[in-house]
């Protein structure tokens, strides 16, 4: 391949470069039919200009000629297809960031290389052509931004002409919210231009917010302090915020920009400096306190409701960072209420729709909270606010509503959530019966389910209706055996059944779906060999109790998940199959335990099927 500094000297090139920057012209003019040549086209002038630098000699490469031609007609040839309408069978790219990226991704260099760019665009009346032309505009200084360095440019240049192009889109914020615009929040292209604006946000946080970014990012600082005041983070900072809260207060049914919203407040809680800032901001001290739906709207829209955990996700991270007792319980103190309301409804009235959706909304707000749980002081904030106050609202939740996903799949995913013991967060106190405590929690969910579950006749959509549901208790089962917070040994010594339970449960759920169902659906698939590792790993004497058929059965899925092409199912089942292999070579070749009831159910089970472990094998190829 051919460099710049070669291109220019080789006979022709003039003619070259005209014709492909002619060629360009037009294709980016011809919007409607080479639309998906842009990218491809695009790529080679930025590839063109990012040579530049190092071009020697005196051959002039003419791109100072024809970039800026070509800058100014791909943003025309956008606002065109704004104003003229796009056909029905063309995407609007602002509707699909993925095709938004592609058009965007090299045009940034473009932009560089043309240190300054003016462009006029033509007065229209028609507010949604303007904020579509807007956003287009929005989305290109977000992706010069997110290019925050080029090659044989200067830092401080950039930086100037970053807070300058900045500038405008900050001071565009302030006419966005206000006037007319402040009722065209269910307008699409209104809702275009404010995801614009948070991808902008995004690229200026990644590129000029952070722990070293002050400090390397003088120039930029200084010129917004000279044209907008704005001369440090905390300024900046509030007035994203203050935009994120716009958002979320006039938005309640664009589930689009209330989950970019979301990620981008997401973003800048989570990180340490930029969360340290947030707690500083009277705004965000009022969404902690008043996280519900008289003043968030979009908490009570069903479209939203998944936004729920992202929001709550959120708030945990920014309550949890000031590690206080007090704070947490007071910003807990909406979902306190909804737990009142819940545990003070008779069952009679239980499956009205009020009640779900009151439901459904607390669960995911809690999942939210558990996720942002990290350390063993914070979980320990949340267990004891909900245990044993609030657990029984769980078991009565489930036992209302099994038949209906909407409420038993979030339900089931925060238990999943409450039991995973990352970071170590799961660590009781030596002396401390929580963990056990705990687990009978999750045995009577699971228990509570499985035998609802199985009495329900199959639909047409038994993944959403029972499979979903079943996938997720195995999972629940599987961290709860595996997060080491739990000695098992109690259950039997004190004849507690809570684990015998819900193992059962688990073991008839599973055997109720047909194996090729199991391998059909990939959360299921994972799930359950999962699921089946754990057992084998530590409760592989309650594998051996089993009758021979379904010991067969199970050991017969583990050769199904040996032969597949996930490597994580296949490394499962491996270690399955393993620890089977190690409790037969231990108890019964060497002898060390061939009267022990699971060493005697072994022999049995190998007696009544000899060819057990050499068909395993050869599965695995040995």
């Amino acid at each position: 391949m051919l460099q710049l500094s070669e291109l220019v000297n080789v006979e022709g090139y003039s003619d070259w470069i005209r014709l492909v920057a002619e060629f360009t012209l037009k294709s980016l003019q011809s919007w409607q039919w080479a639309s998906n040549s842009v990218y491809y086209l695009l790529g080679l002038w930025s590839r063109l200009v990012s040579s530049v630098p190092y071009l020697k000699g005196d051959a002039p490469s003419l791109l100072d000629e024809y970039v800026p031609k070509i800058t100014e007609s791909f943003i025309t040839s956008r606002f065109n297809s704004v104003q003229a309408g796009l056909p029905d069978d063309l995407e609007n790219p602002l509707d699909n960031a993925e095709l938004l990226q592609d058009q965007l991704d090299c045009f940034p260099y473009l932009c560089r290389f043309q240190e300054r760019a003016r462009l006029q665009v033509s007065d229209s009346n028609d507010l949604s052509v303007i904020e579509d032309k807007l956003a287009w505009i929005v989305h290109i200084v977000a992706a010069i931004l997110k290019i925050k360095q080029c090659t044989g440019c200067s830092a401080e240049s950039q930086e100037v002409l970053d807070a300058e192009i900045s500038a405008r889109v900050l001071q565009l914020i302030n006419v966005t919210d206000s006037g007319v615009h402040s009722q065209r929040y269910g307008e699409i292209s209104k809702q275009r231009l404010d995801r614009a604006i948070l991808t902008f946000f995004q690229h200026f946080r990644k590129s000029y917010v952070g722990d070293q970014a002050i400090h390397s990012s003088k120039q930029l600082y200084a010129r917004l302090s000279e044209l907008l005041g704005l001369h440090d983070h905390l300024l900046l900072l509030n007035v994203i915020v203050g935009k994120i809260a716009t958002n979320l207060k006039c938005y309640t049914e664009s589930e689009e920009v209330i989950d970019h919203t979301l990620s981008l407040f997401l973003e800048l809680a989570s990180g340490y400096m930029t969360g340290k800032l947030l707690l500083k901001l009277d705004t965000v001290k009022f969404i902690v306190a008043n996280h519900t739906r008289e003043h968030f709207p979009f908490l009570e829209a069903k479209k939203c409701s998944r936004s729920r955990t992202t929001f709550y996700y959120t708030i945990g991270w920014l309550i949890f960072m000031e590690d206080s007792l007090v704070k947490f319980k007071s910003s807990m103190d909406p979902l306190q209420q909804v737990f009142l309301s819940l545990e003070s409804t008779p069952d009679s009235v239980f499956r009205t729709d009020a009640v779900k959706c009151a439901l459904v909304g607390l669960m995911r707000d809690l999942r939210g909270i558990t996720m942002a749980t990290n350390s063993r002081r914070t979980y320990g904030f949340l267990f004891d606010w909900l245990y044993p106050a609030h657990m029984p609202i769980l078991l009565k939740g489930i036992s209302h509503w099994t038949d209906n996903p909407e409420v038993t799949t979030p339900l089931l995913k925060f238990m999943a959530e409450f039991v995973l013991n990352k970071a170590q967060r799961l660590t009781f106190d030596s002396s401390s019966p929580n963990g056990i405590l705990l687990f009978r929690e999750v045995s009577k969910l699971i228990v509570a389910y499985g035998s609802r579950i199985l009495t329900l006749p199959n639909t047409a959509d038994v993944y959403t209706y029972k499979y979903k549901g079943i996938w997720i208790c195995l999972t629940i089962l599987s961290r709860a055996l595996a997060g080491n917070y739990v000695n098992f040994g109690v259950f039997e010594l004190y004849g507690d059944r809570a684990l015998s339970d819900a193992l059962d449960a688990a073991l008839k759920m599973t055997l109720s779906i047909p194996m090729s169902d199991i391998l059909a659906y990939r959360k299921l698939t994972r799930a359950y060999f999962a699921f089946l590792e754990v057992l084998f790993n530590s409760h592989i004497t309650f594998i051996l109790s089993l009758d021979t058929n379904t010991f067969m059965h199970i050991v017969g899925s583990l050769e199904s998940g040996l032969k597949g092409l996930d490597t994580n199912i296949s490394s499962q089942c491996a270690s399955a199959v393993d620890n089977l292999a190690a409790f037969y070579f231990n108890n019964i070749t060497m002898g060390e335990g061939p009267n022990l009831p699971a060493a005697v159910n072994l022999a049995r089970h190998i007696a009544e099927c000899p060819t057990l472990f050499p068909e395993i094998v050869a599965t695995n190829g040995v």
